[in-house]
């Protein structure tokens, strides 16, 4: 509970002629990020992105980046003594990640807005507007560690495993990796709370907000039909030799790995093993036809100097958030980059993202095509 962070930006300036940005979402591990950081005797400047509309995320709970959660990061600023700044980023949100995350369900693939987010909103537009009110750093309540290595600033998984969100972030690049500063990645969430409670913030006992920001009640298919109507084109449901099984109400309410709601009786259970945009046909299949040997990778960000070639290179890597990275060989075909599994991956979903690691250590990431 004592971790030194005065030396986290410029070990070679005072902290007090330091100005830091701190990116804060109303939630209380971006409260005591930006308290934490005035402790230490930081410039700090506080501000607040407000995504999306007004109206429809008061009466939402549990979302960060509107309604209650602004205010609630005002009066966070308020009893720390920092200037705090609420941006409207509403439309350039619903272009770079709205729009994207309508536009991957309908090509029959998963997508992870918070990755889109990070990758654009946040830690493109917003770390712009950082460096534009003269800060010397970025500051962010995620779980992930940036470390010093031979070869600049590396991202690494957080010291609590359980909170790492390492997976999220595999599109922060070198130069925005080298202007962000990552204060919790060495603590758990429990030792977060007890910082919370010992500088009396008002958030101290907020629950986590565990879903999609712009997603009311989980429903992803409604916020999808109101971006692109039509949406809920029906379709059939096939087996893997084309014999229609049933019918469905619409591709965007399917994912790879699917067994639940399938609306079809069979003699075995049957999972979504693939999904046709074209045809508009779910293909099911039984389990077994879920295992997936290889993956193509789109949009690299590569973080190491090494470069990937075409002999296959050791690696961990992350297919889902949910579950532990597994051994494989990355490698260039062609144009694309390609991996292999030691072993077949169940489940393996179009429009996730592929996480390399090198141990704790981020190596890259892209997007699964389908």
């Amino acid at each position: 509970m004592s971790t030194d962070f005065s030396t986290l930006v410029d070990p070679s300036k005072a902290p007090a002629d330091t100005r830091v940005v701190v990116a804060m979402s109303g939630g209380v591990d971006s409260s005591v990020t930006a308290a934490l950081m005035a402790e230490a005797g930081f410039d700090v400047v506080g501000v607040t992105l407000q995504l999306y509309d007004h109206g429809e995320a008061v009466q939402k709970k549990g979302a960060c980046c509107a309604g209650q959660d602004i205010y609630d990061a005002k009066r966070v600023a308020d009893r720390l003594g920092i200037p705090h700044y609420v941006l409207d980023y509403e439309s350039r949100f619903r272009e770079q990640v709205m729009e994207d995350f309508a536009d991957t369900y309908l090509r029959g693939e998963t997508p992870i807005p918070c990755v889109r987010c990070n990758q654009t909103v946040k830690f493109k537009d917003l770390l712009t507007t950082a460096r534009d009110l003269g800060a010397e750093a970025m500051v962010t309540g995620h779980y992930v560690r940036r470390l010093e290595g031979a070869g600049g600033s590396e991202l690494h998984r957080a010291a609590d495993k359980s909170k790492d969100q390492s997976y999220f972030l595999f599109a922060t690049t070198g130069p925005q990796l080298d202007f962000l500063r990552f204060p919790l990645g060495g603590m758990d969430k429990s030792e977060t709370r007890k910082h919370a409670q010992r500088f009396d913030l008002p958030v101290a006992e907020k629950p986590e907000s565990m879903d999609i920001c712009f997603v009311p009640n989980g429903s992803y298919a409604r916020v999808v039909e109101r971006l692109r109507p039509g949406a809920m084109d029906p379709g059939h449901i096939v087996d893997m030799g084309g014999n229609v099984l049933g019918d469905h109400d619409g591709i965007i309410n399917f994912t790879v790995g699917q067994r639940r709601g399938l609306g079809v009786a069979a003699g075995e259970p049957l999972y979504v093993v693939k999904i046709d945009p074209d045809t508009k046909n779910v293909i099911v299949g039984p389990k077994e036809a879920l295992n997936c040997p290889e993956i193509g990778v789109s949009e690299l960000n590569w973080l190491d100097a090494t470069p990937i070639n075409d002999a296959p290179r050791a690696v961990q890597v992350k297919v889902r958030s949910t579950t532990d990275p597994v051994v494989a060989g990355i490698f260039t075909d062609g144009d694309q980059v390609r991996v292999r599994f030691d072993q077949p991956q169940p489940g393996v979903a179009p429009g996730q993202a592929c996480v390399v690691y090198d141990g704790d250590r981020v190596l890259g990431g892209g997007w699964i095509v389908r």
